[in-house]
């Protein structure tokens, strides 16, 4: 697709929302629309999950999960794009579930609800999905240790993902796999993601280039 003009959704988390960038201007939306032309709309919630949580989090819009904010985002997109799955391996507490799931109450099913909502929504936009980046804890099955028992590493979620967006046919941008992200790696954290987890501008600039290229492939 030809970003200039393009009107884009961003669904996301607290990356999307900008959560490590020094200004919003250095967010990878903003610096997608400035470097390629696009209208881009950043529906970005720090804390929120794909999945419902079942018990309630300290801050109500931390449960805000991507499924009910659907019906939220602008009608006129030429392109939605789904970025999230870390909180939900970090501190989400819904269970996995299994691939026939059909309610927002499992990942697996959170996430078919997601899909169907967005494809009914947007039967003619261009539809994308993109896996969880690298963490530095993303080998603990208990996320951020908080999870009463093992659940999954983050590993998990990301082939999870790309399950479900297989089943609907809808292409996976897999920075897991391709970002060059690796905080565990100790230059990586130290250019690109000084927490472990939420890139910085310099990390958001490999972001912006990563999913305008994917994009533009559609």
């Amino acid at each position: 697709m030809n970003l200039a003009g393009s009107k884009i959704n961003f669904l996301g988390d607290s990356i999307t929302e900008g959560s490590g960038t020094s200004a919003t201007d250095k967010r990878f939306t903003e610096v997608i629309a400035a470097r390629y032309g696009a209208v881009c709309r950043n529906y970005g919630i720090g804390g929120t999950r794909i999945a419902l949580q079942h018990t309630a989090s300290a801050e109500s819009i931390w449960d805000r999960n991507f499924t009910s904010r659907v019906e939220e985002m602008d009608q006129d997109a030429d392109a939605v794009v789904v970025f999230g799955g870390t909180n939900d391996f970090g501190h989400g507490d819904a269970p996995l579930g299994t691939m026939e799931d059909r309610t927002a109450d499992t990942f697996y099913g959170a996430l078919h609800v997601l899909l169907t909502s967005l494809i009914t929504k947007y039967p003619e936009s261009k539809i994308m999905m993109i896996t969880p980046l690298h963490r530095c804890n993303e080998d603990n099955p208990r996320g951020d240790g908080n999870k009463a028992e093992d659940v999954g590493t983050l590993y998990r979620y990301v082939s999870i993902i790309r399950e479900v967006a297989e089943y609907y046919s809808i292409p996976v941008l897999d920075l897991f796999s391709c970002s060059g992200l690796q905080p565990k790696v100790p230059i990586i954290q130290e250019k690109y993601v000084p927490d472990g987890l939420h890139p910085n501008d310099a990390g958001h600039e490999i972001l912006a280039e990563k999913i305008a290229g994917f994009l533009m492939s559609l």
